[in-house]
């Protein structure tokens, strides 16, 4: 099977431009200081130089070269002769031993590869003996220390580009990482804000709308007789209706609710207690319990809208006559418990969120109370009535009381 010869990084294509003009410079010199000096078979040698110098030039610039690493052993395989002949003809032919080495541990396997800088390195001492007619330090310390020096290079450049290799490889999987994080991210900050708009919308306008569906219906019941009152009921769904607009665009901007703005919590819940009773054939009484505390804003609103989802809940389902809100303020935490005296129900068959299930209200509940770090329990039983219990920590999930 053919391999592919590793592609080249923008240094080491400085690097083999160098390395060409080396092997050219190489090749003509050869051949130049056999013709200027006289040498025996000078014009053998400079035939093979210059026949070197255009097997080298060819290979070095075909495009199956750099792409298969059977071809580049070809190459030079062809290369190695015309060096090999050079060699046995003048001693200069020597100098071109060290590029030899560079371009076999580059185009060889690993293994291959020093096995021929051996060899070339053997053959390279044996030739420089020949010509001077006989070993010398200086002709065998010369190239092994070529050899030694080359196969060094290499290795460590190799070295160099495996590490670089692997920290571009990091580099994209920490990019595609971010990236997915990032996706992550904004999918989750996509639910979160559906999640809340969700809950703001049915404890706001979802319950202030059927509010205002009940009281036009019981305008419409008693408009023949009572024209009175179906006027007051029409004035109270208007108000509703005012209230409801205005909850609408503090939550579209994120904002504290409108009960909150001019009074405390208890405050606010106690206006929601007159307000439900008004509307509707439903006693609401408020207490508190407790030394009041001043509380973060996410708990004033988180427990604002559980009593209105929990009242809205009452009116719509439980058929009762009584209910009692209860704002406790306690050691560790602050409570809300609305408590009524209606049909009841069975906690255990609760109904699906949904637009027509209407189990929406208490998850939603549930969620507001989790998301500060705090839980909310339901006692019910059919014909005994329902509590909603809502109970946060001192401290919310951030540490900051």
């Amino acid at each position: 099977m053919t391999t592919t010869v590793p592609a080249l990084t923008p240094t080491a294509r400085v690097l083999a431009r160098c390395l060409h003009l080396l092997v050219g410079v190489l090749f003509a010199l050869a051949g130049l200081r056999a013709v200027v000096t006289g040498r025996p078979h000078a014009t053998a040698v400079a035939v093979v130089a210059a026949a070197g110098l255009l097997t080298y030039a060819a290979g070095a610039f075909l495009p199956a070269v750099r792409r298969s690493r059977r071809a580049a052993g070809w190459w030079l395989a062809a290369v190695g002769v015309g060096w090999l002949a050079l060699i046995a003809l003048s001693v200069d032919g020597l100098w071109l031993a060290f590029p030899l080495y560079l371009l076999q541990l580059h185009l060889l396997p690993r293994r291959a590869g020093a096995v021929a800088v051996a060899v070339t390195a053997a053959v390279a001492v044996v030739a420089f003996a020949g010509h001077r007619g006989g070993p010398s330090a200086a002709g065998t310390i010369g190239p092994v220390l070529g050899a030694a020096v080359a196969v060094a290079v290499v290795r460590g450049y190799q070295a160099l580009h495996r590490e670089s290799e692997r920290r571009r490889r990091l580099i994209e999987e920490l990019t595609a990482t971010r990236a997915d994080l990032a996706r992550a991210q904004h999918e989750a900050g996509v639910a979160a804000e559906r999640e809340r708009l969700a809950a703001e919308i049915h404890d706001t306008l979802a319950q202030g709308l059927t509010s205002i569906q009940l009281l036009l219906r019981a305008a419409g019941r008693v408009l023949p007789d009572r024209p009175d009152t179906a006027a007051r009921h029409v004035e109270q769904a208007r108000q509703a209706a005012a209230d409801n607009l205005a909850e609408a665009r503090r939550f579209v901007a994120a904002l504290s609710p409108p009960a909150l703005d001019d009074t405390t919590l208890a405050g606010a819940l106690e206006r929601l207690c007159a307000t439900t009773g008004a509307r509707h054939r439903l006693a609401a009484r408020f207490a508190v319990t407790g030394v009041p505390v001043p509380l973060p804003t996410a708990y004033e609103v988180a427990l604002l809208r559980v009593a209105q989802a929990a009242l809205a809940n009452t009116v719509r389902h439980a058929g009762a006559s009584t209910v009692e809100v209860t704002l406790g303020y306690r050691a560790d935490g602050v409570t809300l418990d609305v408590a009524d005296d209606g049909g009841g129900f069975d906690p255990e068959r609760l109904p699906d969120p949904g637009p027509e299930g209407g189990g929406f209200g208490l998850a939603a509940m549930r969620a507001r109370t989790r998301a500060l770090g705090g839980g909310l329990t339901v006692t019910a039983a059919p014909g005994r009535g329902a509590t909603v219990s809502a109970r946060l920590p001192r401290t919310p999930p951030g540490g900051r009381p």
